[in-house]
């Protein structure tokens, strides 16, 4: 399914050069196909929200359903933005507003940076919850990433995310607890699937309050789960959109942060994800790092070159096989209206038909 660029959001050009088909809106409007509307609401940090945007759209636009996607940015009320960045989003991003009234058919909610307790405390809570309410009583099915997952499990089920004794990050191995719901279909029964949290829900919460785990991890946790129709709220704690590189940025954040002396000690790898000589470059680098600062002399370049080649992406293809499934459901239980929930017929509360 092409993406169409309706915008001059600078993540379609650059998805293709990337080589993703991305079709001009001159031609995607002579084209005798049905489109698909989704909504992207990125919470991300300024430093991440451009790259979160690109892996989320390119996930979308790697599915080969006949269907023309356009998405739709937009952010919210109450997250820290630079001038920059809000110039950005005024530019590029839509209004919540204007996509209320013409509606969405599927809906991408992402993660957020916290700074207080308890989620229902942050600015942007009472937006975010405008936005939920609205997308479960309107859009055919929302995924939640990340903290959008915690957020909106906490407003519906009154689930309350548990915080780690350490940062959970790496790539785990995950295996699928039910290989016949739809939104698996033709999906490994083992794969990876990176993360990175400091808190979880586990799997026992999520099914004590109706909801179904699909996959889950020994070492990682749940990945993905769904509410209790199947399908108008799919739940991530992992990160499958995650570029090859993302958790190695995220290392090189907290080494400069211990080099800068925000923490006491260097950050741990990420499990499963360096192989052995990344390993030792990246120890090398700390410690050449270390002795700079004692000799005071400049801090050597993180050779993020020398470390990349070697890591492996082993959860791409199965994300892409996900989201193909879900945007293919929701492809066929839509109304042609937009506006209007699911087509004529539907049950809201068992969509997939799948309850006895």
């Amino acid at each position: 399914m092409p993406l169409v660029q309706h915008s001059d959001l600078p993540t379609f050009s650059r998805l293709r050069e990337h080589g993703h088909e991305v079709l001009s809106l001159d031609r995607a409007v002579h084209q005798d196909i049905r489109e698909l509307h989704i909504g992207f609401l990125n919470m991300m940090p300024d430093a991440a929200l451009a790259a979160t945007e690109r892996q989320f759209i390119s996930l979308v636009g790697g599915c080969n359903r006949i269907a023309q996607f356009f998405v739709y940015p937009f952010s919210l009320e109450g997250l820290p933005r630079s001038g920059e960045t809000l110039e950005y989003i005024d530019r590029y991003y839509s209004r919540y507003e204007d996509l209320t009234r013409s509606g969405l058919a599927a809906l991408i909610i992402t993660g957020a940076n916290v700074a207080n307790p308890s989620l229902d405390q942050e600015p942007f809570w009472d937006p975010l919850m405008e936005v939920v309410d609205w997308a479960r009583r309107n859009v055919a099915s929302t995924l939640y990433s990340c903290l959008a997952t915690h957020a909106t499990l906490k407003r519906f089920y009154g689930i309350e995310r548990q915080p780690l004794p350490e940062k959970r990050w790496g790539v785990y191995s995950h295996r699928i607890s039910m290989p016949r719901h739809p939104l698996l279909r033709g999906i490994n029964t083992r794969f990876d699937v990176p993360h990175s949290r400091y808190n979880d829900i586990s799997a026992s919460q999520l099914e004590e309050a109706g909801l179904t785990v699909l996959v889950e991890s020994e070492e990682g946790g749940v990945h993905m789960a769904v509410s209790p129709d199947q399908f108008r709220a799919i739940f991530f704690q992992g990160h499958p959109e995650y570029d090859t590189n993302s958790l190695l940025k995220e290392y090189k954040r907290e080494v400069i942060r211990y080099l800068n002396g925000e923490l006491r000690r260097p950050p741990p790898f990420p499990e499963r994800y360096f192989p052995a000589q990344a390993r030792e470059t990246a120890r090398r680098f700390v410690l050449e790092a270390e002795r700079a600062l004692r000799e005071d002399k400049p801090l050597p370049d993180f050779l993020e070159r020398d470390i990349e080649p070697g890591i492996d992406n082993t959860w791409g293809d199965t994300a892409k096989a996900i989201i193909n499934n879900w945007l293919g459901l929701v492809y066929q239980l839509t109304n042609l209206d937009r506006r209007q929930q699911y087509m004529e017929g539907v049950n809201p509360e068992d969509p997939l038909k799948l309850k006895a």
